[in-house]
């Protein structure tokens, strides 16, 4: 890593006030200190010490009961590691901060397995290993939305809270759309440049308020993962900066499509050939094999790709989210879509995740199913033909409980998943999930308080 000149980037940045020093726990959430500038030095260095409970909080902020990182080890603190990106500017703070993202370590040096960036870290190793490169992109959906909500969304009817404007209509390609939150874009594609977060293509989604913003493909996958991780944060910083919330929620409305968040993903070997390219639309045996994979670690890999409460409430017919692990050719109904075009850009588009997950997680998760079906080397069922919706298909977990089963018990993905991170994620949901099951909504009252 090219050593850090904390005295020339102050001298090129005087007008950033303070430092946050950041990680992101298992839920993709950011976690860290905000320190004065002049503790910039010591937090590209290494020099900021967390709890390694940091790394697995639910999604309210709290420690998961009877975690082994907690009380048994006496919350104990790790170090971390300067992840070599940033210092990155926060413009739509109070007074503009930077961003500097840190991964945790063990006290010895070594990357702690809990941490998300180091569990995808760790997959990468073995693709290293085997002289393979992933090459990966996200794309991010996202809905602007009113901040005021506390006890759900607006009516379809209500108006825009950035243009006045009530829209009922479907937003699908629509450049109106664009144009009206063109200010809000810019900002956000701003940011991007100058966090260095590889931004595309933005287009209006099918919701109403509903956009999605493409991420460049890159070799780098850490990179790729940190720039979607990256751009949640942006999206919600300058959203708030104009009046409005960046929802990632994966379904913030009932009766408009949910936020996905699919991945792209090929591979090249060490002399910059794409493996999945055989000079046919059909792709070459190797990425049959890694379709098989992927399909057969989906529903154990559910936990990750839909890790939360109202994560299943996107899974629908004909809503664009997969109900069944199947592929297809050009199939935008199928969970693993190959888009056609030229033999050279051959690649999978992995149609699972919503946008609420944890990029780093899904992507190492997808990577351990691609070397999962590297090592067995068969090849996958059939590729599907018309609508999956209407095909006889095993259903994948559509519920939270059964995804939570089916990663505690699955086989596929063995030891390419970490065990300490494994344990966080099986505490830290079953601690979510009891939550939830104590709640008593208002809606249950409305229904049976004085009818029952």
């Amino acid at each position: 890593m090219q050593k850090f000149d904390s005295a020339k980037w102050l001298a090129d940045h005087p007008d950033i006030y303070n430092v946050r020093a950041v990680t992101f726990d298992i839920n993709g959430v950011m976690r860290g200190k905000r320190l004065p500038i002049g503790q910039l030095k010591k937090a590209v260095n290494g020099g900021i010490r967390m709890p390694l409970s940091s790394a697995n909080l639910d999604i309210w902020g709290r420690d998961i009961a009877n975690s082994k990182w907690v009380f048994e080890s006496g919350d104990a603190d790790g170090g971390s590691r300067w992840t070599g990106r940033g210092p990155l500017p926060m413009t739509w703070t109070d007074r503009d901060a930077a961003m500097v993202p840190l991964c945790l370590t063990y006290n010895d040096g070594r990357l702690f397995d809990g941490d998300p960036r180091n569990v995808l870290a760790a997959v990468l190793d073995k693709f290293t290993a085997l002289g393979l490169h992933p090459v990966a992109a996200f794309e991010m959906e996202f809905y602007l939305a009113d901040p005021t909500w506390h006890d759900g969304p607006a009516p379809e009817t209500a108006a825009s809270p950035l243009t006045g404007a009530v829209n009922i209509r479907e937003g699908v390609l629509s450049v109106d759309d664009l144009n009206d939150h063109d200010a809000l874009l810019n900002d956000i594609y701003d940011c991007c440049g100058m966090q260095d977060v590889d931004a595309d293509a933005a287009i209006s989604e099918a919701g109403s308020g509903q956009f999605e913003i493409n991420l460049l493909h890159g070799p780098d996958c850490l990179k790729v993962a940190d720039d979607a991780v990256l751009f949640k944060q942006i999206a919600k910083g300058v959203a708030r900066k104009h009046g409005l919330a960046a929802s990632f929620m994966a379904k913030p409305y009932a009766d408009r499509p949910g936020n996905g968040m699919h991945v792209h993903l090929s591979m090249i070997d060490q002399q910059g050939h794409n493996i999945f390219d055989d000079g046919s639309e059909a792709g070459s045996q190797l990425m049959q094999h890694a379709v098989a994979g992927l399909l057969a670690a989906m529903p154990e890999s559910m936990l990750i790709f839909a890790p939360h409460h109202n994560s299943y409430r996107r899974f629908a017919i004909e809503s664009h989210a997969p109900l069944a692990a199947c592929w297809g050719y050009e199939n935008r109904t199928a969970a693993l879509r190959i888009p056609l075009g030229p033999p050279q850009q051959r690649r999978i588009e992995h149609r699972v995740a919503g946008a609420d997950t944890n990029p780093y997680l899904v992507l190492a998760t997808i990577l351990a199913g691609v070397l999962a079906g590297l090592d067995r080397a068969k090849p996958p069922p059939p590729p599907i033909e018309g609508s999956a919706y209407d095909a006889e298909l095993p259903s994948l977990p559509v519920t939270w409980q059964t995804a939570h089963d089916a990663f505690a018990t699955g086989s596929v993905l063995g030891d390419l998943l970490p065990d300490v991170f494994r344990h966080m994620l099986l505490d830290c949901k079953a601690q979510e999930m009891r939550r939830f099951a104590a709640d008593i909504s208002a809606f249950e009252y409305q229904s049976y308080l004085d009818q029952a």
